[in-house]
């Protein structure tokens, strides 16, 4: 086997769950190391005293599985297969692959003593008559792109590389495992992108949303790419992509974002009146799953910072267990309203805190918020100033290393 990717938070999640009566379900964009974190998984399952005849591991993309196309084929095949002694641990890869995969699923849970592990690239696999087969007896674990902690333990810097230049690079190349192997050479890593986001565009959209048109998904992709971290509509993406010649309809432009969110690639947030404590319908940011490939398909370019360490700091939050909202205070705006069941923090992003301008225009949506949770400004400066009011100012390359 070649050098596995080790990704210990992920691994950690799978332990956790480890023979808890729940399907386990790890989803992701397409190579950001699923199939890695199964392997690791059967390893650990080995190293700690599970028999080979009690491990079933199977990945559903490769050719020896060809005939396995529809659940019963599959279930067949599996059954047999399952030890009559002791706990059998079940490991999926691409599930996507077998039709009404999940009928089998719950079947192994009826039928067998089972624990069950299953990846896939698609959010099609939660999708509805999944979730309704198996309301309740699941536990999700979306795995990411390397955040900049890890991305730091992939590759090796020369002693006199600083934290501000490593953090420069992990912003161009982004965190995608595979372009370990090119130790961050930009033409070779770059090839990597295109052929990851080839496959993501051709097999986990195109194929699954007929009648979708590739060059109006790369439009929309591209615009979203080039417009991250701004408050957006579909109707007001159709009114651009229209005056651009073809005539795009707001309800079009939803149908393909949803596309690209169901492979993993875009995460739209929606908006929350902060005062009113209510959901808006209306309007909502779109981030990137991975900073390569936005810089693979415009072109690296350093002019929008802002922007890119917003959408940096948005993946970390997720990795982070929140739930995360763009937050309205009045007639501004807060970037990040992030909530876990018992906790509550806001969040402002900027380059630099250095002009009085800016500084006030951070500081100022949150120093309207009423309550008493965390409020805090990140940006890139080294000040000694980490303070305002008791609105805490922090080091962005700090907090993500925290």
């Amino acid at each position: 086997m070649a050098e596995l990717i080790n990704r210990p938070e992920y691994l950690k999640q799978l332990i956790q769950n480890r023979d808890v009566d729940l399907v386990k379900i790890v989803t992701g964009i397409r190579r950001c190391g699923k199939s890695s974190l199964l392997d690791l998984f059967h390893r650990y399952l080995s190293d700690h005293g599970v028999d080979d005849r009690n491990i079933i591991h199977m990945n559903l993309e490769s050719l020896r599985y060809r005939d396995l196309s529809d659940y019963l084929a599959f279930y067949d095949y599996v059954s047999e297969r399952i030890s009559k002694t002791g706990k059998t641990y079940l490991i999926f890869d691409e599930l996507q692959a077998v039709e009404h995969w999940e009928k089998a699923i719950e079947s192994f849970r009826l039928d067998f003593d089972v624990d069950i592990y299953i990846t896939g690239s698609n959010a099609y696999l939660l999708s509805t008559e999944f979730s309704t087969l198996l309301s309740g007896r699941y536990v999700e674990i979306r795995m990411l792109p390397l955040s900049f902690k890890e991305f730091l333990t992939f590759y090796e810097f020369a002693p006199s590389v600083t934290a501000e230049e490593k953090f420069q690079r992990y912003l161009q190349f982004g965190g995608m495992p595979v372009l370990r192997e090119y130790q961050l050479n930009e033409a070779r890593s770059n090839q990597a992108l295109e052929g990851i986001y080839s496959t993501v565009v051709l097999r986990d959209i195109l194929q699954r949303g007929n009648q979708a048109d590739q060059g109006m998904l790369q439009k929309i992709m591209l615009f979203l790419c080039s417009n991250i971290g701004s408050i957006t509509s579909p109707n007001s993406i159709g009114n651009v992509l229209s005056g651009e010649g073809k005539n795009v309809a707001g309800k079009t432009v939803e149908k393909y974002i949803s596309m690209l969110r169901s492979a993993f690639i875009i995460c739209s947030v929606g908006r929350y009146d902060v005062k009113g404590k209510k959901l808006l319908k209306t309007l909502e940011k779109n981030y990137i799953i991975d900073m390569g490939f936005r810089n693979m398909l415009l072109g690296y370019r350093d002019a929008d910072r802002g922007h890119i360490i917003e959408n940096i700091v948005f993946l970390e939050l997720i990795r982070r267990d929140y739930r995360v909202y763009i937050g309205k205070v009045g007639e501004t705006e807060v970037d990040f309203v992030c909530e876990k069941p018992n906790d509550k923090l806001y969040i402002q992003v900027t380059e630099s805190m250095q002009s009085p301008e800016t500084r006030e225009r951070e500081l100022r949506p949150l120093r309207m918020i009423p309550d008493n949770y965390e409020k805090i400004v990140l940006s890139m400066d080294r000040s000694y100033i980490n303070s305002y009011d008791g609105i805490r100012s922090l080091c962005l390359i700090d907090w993500l290393l925290s």
